[in-house]
Formats: structure tokens, sequence, C-alpha cells
């Protein structure tokens, strides 16, 4: 086993009484091996980079995933955890985004495989359909101080099998909604006392999901799309006194965003906003309070927002908060935070080899895919630990000037740390030779691996 940065090791210590003594040591160093390995994540490839290619009881570590007794669950909550301890200030609402990616994988052994769209592929004129497995991730979407940047941080990873898969168990088919609503009774258990915001596409745009949120005992709020054509209403009128028949559960009926768009008494303002690019743009806004309800569903008391551009550089589009008391600017800027989401689901297939994997064993693969969602907010933190200074100056090129550090340079900042702790570059005492390598290139090769996707 290598010896870690003692910043490393302060860091791994919490996870540490959620595995077997005899696991926890293979479990370090196959964790200490997906960072340092590039291209595939399997258990061989970071066997390879640690220099145990020729070990024998290669076995007892893929059982580290097939077979040993631990909970991604408990991880998840530490790793939570671990983040707010070092990267929450304490004051103001803690905001999670929610969304599901496509693993593209193939194989009859794979029983929860199934053919979805592939969003990644696929565009407004062209459907595309792959096979994989479809997770849903909730994620943290914080500023990070040395990014100068809020990052998508995943905290929660799930499987969602398709219809099929559960026909063949029969079982009553797990919507998308059904696994949100389970994830934000996590999350409100984790966090009690906190102020929680949910942030998710029109996927999880769902009146049951939307009510559930809000009728908890200590609601989470949710902001989503809002359709154009949706029902809006007043609030139900008061019933008055002696009042026969049913209470009523809406008022009257309100123009549909769609209506509201163009009619020329909708009112609306301009705000400067900070947008997905990281930069402003000012957009114009107009937003008020409606029930939105629909025959044989909860009614849902909202705030709609309702977004076109200045520029007409993007279709006008509505929003929805079912916290009516929250500024229409504050849920427009919770929902840009959500596209940060597409850039970690596209940076942990670039840095981390989600897809690569090669586990057929169900157990295995509910257990790989959310360790790497996981490990990419433990690499965030761990070059948060070790100080902004060993991300200055970030990889740049005489053809491209790079101000501000990604993801790849917090992941080369912590493999820079942990190469000179491994015993990679020792010595053999069994020779007396040593051969000197010139320090520029050893330099080269050091920052070629460190970068290595």
């Amino acid at each position: 086993m290598p010896i870690l940065p003692a910043e490393f090791i302060h860091l791994l210590e919490p996870f540490a009484p959620l595995f077997h003594p005899r696991t926890w040591p293979k479990a370090q160093l196959l964790l200490v091996g997906a960072i340092l390995a590039p291209g595939k994540r399997t258990v061989t490839s970071a066997l390879r980079v640690m220099g145990l290619s020729e070990r024998g009881d290669f076995a007892l570590y893929h059982q580290v995933l097939n077979r040993a007794a631990w909970s991604s669950l408990k991880l998840s909550q530490v790793l939570l955890y671990l983040m707010l301890r070092y990267l929450d200030d304490g004051d103001g609402p803690l905001v999670f985004g929610i969304d599901e990616t496509l693993e593209r994988r193939s194989g009859k052994r794979i029983s929860a495989r199934g053919i979805y769209r592939d969003s990644v592929r696929s565009s407004g004129s062209h459907f595309v359909k792959a096979s994989g497995l479809r997770w849903i991730s909730l994620m943290w979407l914080t500023p990070i101080p040395w990014a100068h940047r809020n990052w998508a941080l995943p905290v929660l990873t799930v499987l969602a099998p398709s219809e099929r898969y559960y026909q063949r168990l029969g079982r009553p088919h797990k919507k998308l909604a059904d696994w949100a609503r389970q994830m934000v009774i996590q999350l409100r258990r984790w966090l009690p006392h906190r102020y929680l915001v949910l942030v998710a596409d029109n996927n999880y745009s769902v009146l049951s999901l939307l009510h559930f949120c809000q009728s908890m005992p200590q609601p989470v709020t949710f902001v989503t799309r809002l359709r154009m054509d949706s029902s809006l209403f007043e609030p139900a009128p008061p019933r008055l006194p002696h009042q026969n028949g049913r209470p009523r559960l809406v008022g009257r009926r309100l123009p549909k965003p769609a209506e509201l768009l163009h009619d020329p008494q909708t009112q609306w303002s301009v705000a400067k906003l900070g947008w997905y690019d990281g930069g402003h743009r000012r957009v114009e806004i107009a937003s008020d309070t409606a029930v939105w309800y629909s025959r044989g569903k909860p009614v849902v008391p909202i705030r709609w927002v309702m977004v076109r551009d200045l520029h007409g550089e993007f279709e006008p589009q509505a929003l929805l908060c079912t916290d009516p008391d929250v500024a229409a600017i504050r849920i427009v800027e919770w929902f840009v935070m959500r596209w940060q989401m597409e850039v970690t689901f596209q940076e942990l297939r670039s840095h981390l080899g989600v897809e690569t994997q090669r586990q057929w064993s169900d157990l295995a693969i509910a257990r790989t895919t959310p360790a790497l969602f996981g490990l990419f907010s433990l690499i965030t933190l761990a070059a948060h630990i070790l100080g902004a200074d060993r991300l200055k100056p970030v990889r740049g090129a005489a053809w491209y000037r790079k101000s501000l550090p990604t993801f790849s340079d917090a992941i080369a900042s912590v493999r820079r740390s942990l190469w000179p702790a491994s015993q990679t570059f020792c010595m053999s005492h069994r020779s007396s030779d040593t051969q000197k390598v010139p320090l520029p290139i050893f330099d080269r090769l050091i920052d070629t691996l460190c970068y290595a996707a």
C-alpha cells in the first residue's frame, strides 16, 4: 500500500469505519488507482497503475465491489457531510440538482440494461437510441472558491432500470418521479434543519412530486420547468358560511403561459442575471403566483416565471417554484445553476472513465458507477484541501489561454500529490545503479501522467 499525503489520509479517515478492517486497505488502493489510472476505470487498470499487475490474488480486489459488505448510501452521507464541512459557509439555502444520464453498456448478463434515448447524441431533429444503464444523480450546486464559479458535486446516484426490467420481475414500474421522491426523503433525513432547494428539468415537473415536496413536514423547495400549456388558476375562494357542496379546489382560470407570452397586459421587467457561460445576460422576466392543477391530480400553489431573451437568441421558457415567496430573479438564477450538471456528466466521461467499466455482476454495477460519481466530488474536495496555490498556474498553451482551473486541473493537482508519495519512483534496493533523468523530462512525464484522461 502506498504512503498517502497527510491531507489525503485526513480526508479518507471518516470513510474507514464503513468498511471491514480487511476490506479498507483494498478499497483505499482501488480509490488511489482510480484517480491515477488513465483510460478505463476497471479493477485491473487500478492494480496495474499501482504496480500490482503480477499479484496472484487480484480476485480479492474484485470482491470489494461484488461481494464485500459496505453501503453506498452511508458513503454518500459521509461524503455530503465532508463537503458541507469544507465548502459550506453555513448561511443561505443549499441548492441541489437532480438529473439522469445514460451509461452506454451492452451485454446480455447486465440485467438492468435498457434501450433509452441518447440525449448526448440526439437533437431536436435527430433521435438516437442506445443500450445502457440509466442513472439518476443528486448533485450539490455550490460555488468553488478557487474555480470562481458553481460546480455540480454528485452526492447520491442510483440506478433507475427500464419498465421492461420491472416487467420481467413482475413488479410495478418505478418512474423517475418515484426515484426523485425517495432521494428527496433521504436528503431531508440527512439535512433536517437546512433550507433545501431542488432544481430539475421538465422530466420531474410532475404534480404529485411537487405536491409531495411542498407538503413535507419540512418542505423542500422545487424549481423546474413549467409547460407552456399548463392550466393555471387563482386560489380557491374562501368557503362561505352554510355553503353546501364540495369545497372548491381552485378559483378562476388564468391564462396559460403561452397566452401570457403574447398578452400585451403582461408586465415585463429587465434583469441582469448570471448565465450559463459564467458571464451575465440581460433578459426580460414576468412573474406572478398561481395554482397549477390538472384533473385527478393534487393542487400545487406555485410562483411562475416567464423568461425571454432581449436579443431573441433562445426560446422563451416558463419556470415554476413551489415556494411562492421566492423572488423571480432568484428562481431563474437557481435554474441556471442546473447546467453545471451537464458539465459534470461530461467530465465524468472524459476524466473518470464512466462507461469504461466491465463488471456484469448486479452488485458491482450498482456500486461502481456511483463510486465514480462520488470520486468526482472527492477529488474536488481534495484539491480544495490541498490549496488553490497548487492549482496555479493552470495548464495552458500558446494557442489556449486558460485563466481559471477546471476539473482537469483539480485531478492533476491531486495526482501530483499522490505520485511522489507512492512507491512508483522509488529505487530498488537490490540494485545500486541509479539512472538520473533530466528534470525537464521528468516534469514533462509527470505533467503528461497527471493530465492523462
